[in-house]
C-alpha cells in the first residue's frame, strides 16, 4: 500500500467531478452534380460510408432527387476523413462530386 499524499487526493477527486462530454458529431453529405453517375455515388456510397447496395441506391436517389443526402453521421476526424477520401476519388475517377459536413446539432 502506497501513502497518497494531499495533492494526489485532491487530483483525483477532482477528475472525478468533471464530466464526460460526448465529442460532437458532424453529417457527411453528398450534392448532386450533372455530371458524376449514378453507379460512382453509389460505389462511394458503399466503399466509403459501408453501404448495402440497396441503402446507397437509396441514398443516391436522395441525393438526385433532392440535390443533397446524407451518407452518415460520425465524429470530426472520422467526418473529415470520409470527406477527404470520396473527394479524392472523385478526383481520380474525373468526376466533380461534392461531398461535405455538418455540425449535427443545427
Amino acid at each position: 500500500m502506497g501513502i497518497e499524499s494531499p495533492d494526489t487526493v485532491k487530483k483525483t477527486a477532482a477528475r472525478e467531478d468533471e464530466e464526460i462530454k460526448e465529442p460532437s458529431m458532424y453529417r457527411v453529405l453528398l450534392h448532386n452534380d450533372d455530371y458524376s453517375t449514378m453507379d460512382f455515388v453509389i460505389e462511394v456510397l458503399m466503399f466509403v460510408f459501408h453501404k448495402s447496395e440497396e441503402e446507397a441506391t437509396r441514398i443516391m436517389l436522395n441525393v438526385h432527387r433532392k440535390g443533397i443526402g446524407v451518407c452518415g453521421v460520425y465524429t470530426y476526424e472520422v467526418a473529415e476523413t470520409k470527406v477527404n477520401t470520396v473527394e479524392s476519388l472523385a478526383k481520380e475517377r474525373g468526376f466533380p462530386l461534392k461531398c461535405t459536413m455538418e455540425d449535427d446539432s443545427l
